[in-house]
């Protein structure tokens, strides 16, 4: 697999604060957005779900009063999803209906959200893989390659259901994945290294003093200790790779935060 040292570019973005940190995720969200949609018609986006995002959710909401962000030129898909309805409140989707989607004048058939409620996981999967073929343009390996793709990092190293140890850490075919966590005891839907390494930007946005083991994993010398790191594994091939914490985050490595 791919290590975290190999991607093309490379970003490190230390900010005090949680809040400070979803304000500079918010401004390289709106950054790639506009350079996007000036050599492009559309911008194809993936939102990640779980707590982290939701401040940066909420910025975004709140700066599309004021912003001449084109979300009409915005394509959303997700980059995973729980094994529940869309109305439950631990979907991902719903998180992101709730605190930036409705808030948003993105256009709802450009808003595609995963069927984790099917009663066959497997076929969604593979339809969600379909829709992301059928709309989002392909590199030359016929890997679809989005703009930009939002991700978080779990304490135990684990972004979009890439959890440590299981078997969707070794997918090198299916571009969307659902399969059950044994940690959690439950199925996820979720895309697989081979799509979020064929992005052109993937911005990860850590907060949290939990985070900071792995992250200090992640930003350090040792090669052992991100093996057990999902996170590790991303590295887009011809992309930029983003990283920003806060300071919570960053507390067991060497970067100091930037206001």
């Amino acid at each position: 697999m791919p290590a975290w040292e190999s991607a093309v570019q490379r970003e490190v973005i230390v900010r005090r604060t949680a809040a400070d940190a979803a304000d500079a995720a918010a401004a390289a969200f709106m950054a790639i957005v506009r350079d996007a949609l000036r050599h492009q018609n559309v911008c194809h986006i993936a939102l990640s779900g779980g707590t982290t995002p939701y401040l940066l959710y909420k910025d975004l909401a709140s700066a599309a009063a004021i912003s001449d962000l084109p979300w009409g030129g915005i394509e959303v898909f997700f980059a995973d999803e729980r094994d529940v309805p869309h109305d439950d409140i631990e979907s991902n989707y719903n998180m992101a209906l709730r605190t930036l989607l409705n808030n948003v004048p993105v256009q709802p058939t450009r808003v595609h959200p995963m069927r984790c409620d099917a009663p066959d996981l497997q076929a969604a999967a593979a339809e969600y893989e379909q829709t992301l073929r059928k709309i989002v343009p392909a590199g030359p390996d016929g890997v679809p390659v989005l703009d930009l793709i939002l991700l978080g990092m779990g304490a135990d190293g684990h972004t979009a259901s890439l959890f440590p140890g299981t078997e969707a850490l070794n997918e090198s075919v299916k571009l969307v994945l659902a399969y059950h966590v044994p940690v959690l005891g439950r199925s996820r839907l979720t895309f697989t290294y081979p799509l979020i390494n064929a992005a052109r930007n993937v911005v990860f946005l850590v907060t949290g003093e939990d985070k900071a083991p792995a992250v200090a994993a992640l930003l350090g010398n040792d090669p052992d200790a991100r093996k057990n790191i999902p996170s590790a594994c991303v590295a887009p091939k011809n992309g930029k790779l983003t990283l920003i914490l806060d300071q919570a985050a960053a507390k067991m490595t060497s970067i100091e935060p930037v206001q």
